[in-house]
Formats: structure tokens, C-alpha cells, sequence
């Protein structure tokens, strides 16, 4: 491995630490009492000597991001999970005897940025009005082997010479997440995202499950699996694309609400959007239907993101996009003869391959009377519903785990939410006729003798377990990768994810041949 400067000196400056008799990976605990962010929201002080009346004496530990002085007194940077705070550090008050070599020599010389430290000290406001803490003890935690970009902000906040490179970012996120305080925001804000959402669910009575994430038959959505083998059981195993059947097993084995936050993992394209791993949550309620699923939707979304915004409106790009509800309801043949003039709740598959092509919309012959439809909505129609919107009422033949409606021939009882033209939530009454789910599951295995490779395969097992009855129930799936970028502006799915899909990282010598 060859090193860069800066890393050879980083590895002296270890082996002198250690010839200072300091493990530089030590194990010991460290008493950490405060968080940086706690100590400068609520310090209170005494006007005349500048110290603490509410610390007496805290404890911090992080990694050190600035250092600057020269003599017997520096001031740094020290940053914790909270954010950063700075220390005085004098010579005197943290090596009190004749030895200064803890302040001449490690702080001095051999502390690096980036390395963690513990401290101990009282807080105090400096001349110019920075909340800081006045070191008294000091501890060395561990050494950083390599150093961290430097990221430099101006009087006016602007930053400069930042870790800016999105591959860089994504391959080395935990880089990132040390240098970028509004990438570690972003995260917190996914998190308090899906705190909310659980305790809304758990507040209406579901219970949190899970349910096989490896599956010996890939249902419950239309999409490639990636697929493995069991050795012992000698068998072929999915990685599921869905939790659908199984959470409706357990609604057949008697509990009137579940749900699960889970990873999906489908083998399709990567953009924007998509990731081969992603996150959703799915939720099931017996004897409820569609209807009660737009009003629970919406009150989910609005009470979510209230909860970690503090408002229900989110500022994406050029939009200002309102969680609050009621949404727009409008069909999906609607939509279609809305934003392209074109009645197609009457054609046949000839009828829509016609008008699709009129449209200039590439079609395969692969491509049945459902699928059809969707590229003509999805080419056409979804990328300019920018407010929330629920698509209603598709056809039979895009939904082949659905009720068919109750009043209107050849359509199903489905809605897929739109926001800022993309999909966010996909939620039906479901269909619990067994014969009927049977046919469904048939006319799927037909499209796959077409080439169809995202048709569903039949599932003997689920047919068997509604069979044995399973109630009047509605279920949904919410992508949880997507509302989190609404929520935090984001047009990548990368940046909201701690690690996204990438390419295998070229080294050093195939980058060089490359370029030759």
C-alpha cells in the first residue's frame, strides 16, 4: 500500500505516541456527561468572570477539526455526535507538573486532526462571545490514520474546498457523515421520520412484525428478483421484492393489523430513484377497504412529516409541496384523458399498442394490456402530478392481487399516491377471493410465457392460506427512501441512503490504464 505523505507522517507520529508509553487505541471507557450541542443551547453565565453558572464540570469526547495557537495556550475544535464546540487548552492546566510533555509534545506535535480525544473542564464565554470549554484533563482516544478533507466556511457561511464528489461521498460515507454536519442532519431526519411513522401505526392499534426477507417464491409485486441458493436445503431462494403475501398470511391467521418496516431488493435499474435495495413500509387492516386507506394515508404523511419539520409543507426544487389532506382523487383512465386528451377506458391491447406508439412511447410485444397502460400514465401523466395526488381505480389487468371494483366492470378498487411525479405509496382492498386470486395469478403466468420477466409467479401456499378465509382487508406500501427525499429536498436516492449500490472501486492501476 503506498502512502501519502501526510499518512507517513500521520504513522510517526503513532509510533512516537507510543513511545510516549499512550496506547493510541486504547479501551478504557470515558465518562462522556455532556453533548457539545446541549452545553451551547442552554450555558448560562455570570457576567463577570464569563464561566458557567448551570456546568460545573463536564466531559466530552470527539474528534479534534481544528487547531490553532502557538505557545502555552491553544484553542481547537472538538466534535462530538452533537456538533462541534470549542477548547481552551492551556499547558499549565494539563500538565501542572515540571513534565509538559502531554502539551508540548502530544498536543502540540503529534495531535492530528481528526484524532479523538476526551476532555475534561469547565465552561466559560471568551472575549468574543464563544461558548467554549476550558480544559482541565485530557485523554487521547484514537488516532486517525488518514486525513480528512479540509472543509473551509467563510464569514458569510459559504463552503470551500468541501467533500463535494458524490461517488466519493456515497463510497466513503462515513468521511462524509465526519465533515458534512447537514449530511448527518439529513439522517436524523430520516430517523425521526420513521420513529413517527411507527408510533402513528402503533397508535392505531397494528402491530410491528417481520416476516422472511429470503423466500422460496418471489411475490406480492411485478419486478426481477435476485435470486440465491440454500445448500442444505438444496433449494433456489429470492431476495424478497415484497412483504405482501406473508403479512396477509398473518391477517389470515387472525391479527386484525400489522406492519413492517423492511428492506426490498429488486433487480431492475439503477437512477435517480431507484436503488436495488431500498426501504418501504407495508401495513395491512382487516376489514377496512381503499377508501379508509386515502383518509389513514393522508393522516399518516401529515402527522409524519409535522412531526420532524414542524409544518406540513416541504420546498422541493421549484415546488411547495402540501402534506396536508385532503389529496386529489382522480382515476387513472381520467388522468390519462386529462393530460393527453386521449379516452383509452374503451381499447383494447391492439387499441392501446396504437396509441401508445402515436405517442411516441416505446412498447414491447412482451408488453400485455396493463402494462401498456402504465407507460402510457407513466410517460405521459405522472411526472406533472407535483401535489399529492391518488391515482384510483386502475385496470384489472395492472393488478393482479386486488379486488375488482365494486361498481365499475373490468377495474380493480387500487390507488398509487403521486408526489412531485413519482410514485410514493401503492395501496389496494385486497383481494381475498381464492379462485379469483387463482385466475389472477394464471393470466400472470401467460404474460411470462410472453417474456414478461417481471410477471408474478403463483404462490400455492398463499392461494391455500385464503383458502382457509382471510377477512375484508386493505393494505399499502409506502417508500420510505422517497418521502425522505421529499422531506429534505433531495433528487438523488443516493443521498438519502447511508449506503447506496455502486460500481466496484477501480484501483489506483486500472484508473491509470484507463486513461492510457
Amino acid at each position: 500500500m503506498q502512502l501519502s505523505e501526510q499518512e507517513i507522517v500521520r504513522r510517526e507520529n503513532l509510533a512516537a505516541i507510543r513511545e510516549m508509553g499512550i496506547d493510541p487505541f486504547p479501551a478504557a471507557l470515558f465518562p462522556v456527561t455532556h453533548l457539545a450541542a446541549d452545553i451551547k443551547a442552554s450555558a448560562k453565565f455570570d457576567e463577570e468572570d464569563k464561566k458557567s453558572t448551570n456546568f460545573t464540570e463536564v466531559c466530552l469526547a470527539g474528534r479534534l477539526m481544528a487547531k490553532r495557537g502557538k505557545g502555552k495556550a491553544s484553542f481547537a475544535e472538538l466534535q462530538d455526535a452533537s456538533g462541534r464546540i470549542q477548547i481552551y487548552v492551556s499547558r499549565d492546566d494539563i500538565a501542572p507538573g515540571e513534565d509538559k510533555s502531554l502539551y508540548n509534545t502530544l498536543f502540540k506535535k503529534l495531535l492530528d486532526l481528526g484524532d479523538f480525544i476526551g476532555i475534561k473542564g469547565f465552561v466559560f464565554k471568551t472575549m468574543v462571545g464563544e461558548i467554549s470549554v476550558h480544559v482541565t484533563d485530557f485523554t487521547f482516544l484514537g488516532k486517525s490514520l488518514r486525513p480528512l478533507p479540509v472543509v473551509k466556511r467563510d464569514a458569510d457561511g459559504n463552503v470551500h474546498d468541501a467533500f463535494t464528489n458524490p461517488e466519493l461521498r456515497y463510497r466513503q460515507r462515513y468521511v462524509d457523515l465526519t465533515v458534512n454536519a447537514e449530511v448527518r442532519d439529513l439522517f436524523r431526519k430520516r430517523s425521526r421520520l420513521i420513529t413517527s411513522m411507527r408510533h402513528f401505526l402503533d397508535e392505531k392499534g397494528l402491530m410491528e412484525v417481520e416476516t422472511p426477507i429470503l423466500q422460496p417464491i418471489h411475490g406480492g409485486a411485478s419486478a426481477r428478483p435476485f435470486g440465491t441458493h440454500h445448500n442444505t436445503l438444496d433449494m433456489p431462494l429470492y431476495m424478497r421484492i415484497a412483504n405482501e403475501l406473508y403479512l396477509k398470511r398473518l391477517i389470515v391467521g387472525g391479527f386484525d393489523g400489522v406492519y413492517e418496516f423492511g428492506k426490498m431488493f429488486r433487480n431492475e435499474g439503477m437512477d435517480a430513484t431507484h436503488n436495488p435495495e431500498f426501504t418501504m413500509v407495508e401495513f395491512y387492516v382487516a376489514y377496512k377497504d381503499y377508501y379508509w386507506m386515502m383518509e389513514t394515508t393522508e393522516q399518516l404523511l401529515e402527522h409524519s412529516i409535522q412531526s420532524v419539520l414542524g409544518e406540513t409543507t416541504v420546498k422541493v426544487g421549484d415546488h411547495v409541496i402540501d402534506f396536508k389532506g385532503p389529496f386529489r382523487r382522480l382515476t387513472m383512465y381520467d388522468a390519462i384523458k386529462e393530460y393527453t386528451g386521449v379516452d383509452i377506458s374503451d381499447l383494447d391491447e391492439d387499441g392501446l399498442r396504437k396509441v401508445a406508439k402515436e405517442m411516441h412511447i416505446e412498447v414491447e410485444d412482451s408488453m400485455g394490456k396493463g402494462k401498456l397502460i402504465d407507460e402510457i400514465f407513466g410517460e405521459k401523466v405522472e411526472g406533472l402530478l407535483i401535489q399529492p395526488t391518488f391515482i384510483t381505480d386502475y385496470p384489472v389487468e395492472m393488478s393482479p392481487l386486488t379486488k375488482k371494483h365494486r361498481d365499475k366492470e373490468g377495474l380493480v378498487e387500487r390507488f398509487e399516491l403521486i408526489v412531485n411525479g413519482k410514485e410514493l405509496a401503492n395501496a389496494y382492498t385486497e383481494l381475498n377471493d381464492p379462485i379469483d386470486q387463482r385466475e389472477r395469478f394464471e393470466d400472470q403466468l401467460r404474460l411470462a410465457d410472453r417474456g414478461d420477466d417481471e410477471a408474478m409467479v403463483l404462490d400455492e401456499d398463499f392461494l391455500r392460506a385464503l383458502e382457509y378465509g382471510m377477512p375484508p382487508t386493505s393494505g399499502i406500501g409506502i417508500g420510505v427512501d422517497r418521502l425522505v427525499m421529499l422531506l429534505t429536498g433531495q433528487t438523488s436516492i443516493q443521498e438519502v441512503l447511508f449506503f447506496p449500490q455502486m460500481r466496484p472501486e477501480k484501483r489506483k492501476e486500472e484508473k491509470e490504464e484507463g486513461e492510457a
